[in-house]
């Protein structure tokens, strides 16, 4: 049971109904993840205005890599389990490349730069070397694409904290960041 209350839409705040329905219209099912934030009219505006921008950065199958590895840096069951479920089914990525992604890699040598990069700015909290700089460069990453791959960390490190604190009830099938990838 989530230590954080997960309204439905009916009893969500005023400020956050529109946008849960437009998440409902454009996903067919409002996540517990969009609903616990929507406690939050304000965050739930900057979440998704967040999320929207970022969706039109790289490409769907690195942004699901990435938060495939954040999730499972900083430990977050409902996002390990969600991604898990959107990099199969929405990205079509194949599950030897989740496992890869899970371990902070992946089969394509450009993504494995995103991916790797990702992962240190997520455990080392942004304190990474001229090395990796000059690494995700190498890979052909412009400095405008290595601020998204930094943006994608901090929204999922939002996620992945949030679920956490809340230990939000998941909804979608069960991945566990302790389980081997």
């Amino acid at each position: 049971m989530s230590r954080l209350v997960i309204p439905s839409r009916d009893k969500a705040p005023e400020g956050s109904k529109a946008t849960l329905d437009a998440v409902h219209n454009q996903l067919g099912v409002v996540p517990n993840l969009f609903r616990l934030i929507g406690n939050s009219p304000a965050t739930l505006t900057a979440f998704t205005s967040f999320q929207t921008a970022l969706s039109k950065t790289l490409d769907v199958k690195t942004r699901e890599r990435i938060a495939l590895a954040v999730a499972q840096v900083n430990g977050c069951d409902y996002c390990l389990s969600a991604h898990t479920y959107l990099g199969l089914n929405l990205a079509k990525i194949s599950p030897e490349e989740v496992a890869l992604n899970r371990k902070g890699a992946s089969g394509d040598a450009k993504a494995n730069a995103a991916v790797g990069f990702a992962v240190k700015v997520a455990r080392e909290r942004g304190h990474v070397s001229d090395e990796d700089i000059a690494a995700v460069r190498a890979a052909g990453f412009s400095d405008a694409q290595i601020v998204e791959v930094i943006a994608l960390v901090a929204e999922n490190s939002f996620t992945n904290y949030l679920n956490e604190v809340a230990k939000t009830e998941i909804d979608f099938p069960v991945v566990h960041a302790g389980e081997a990838a």
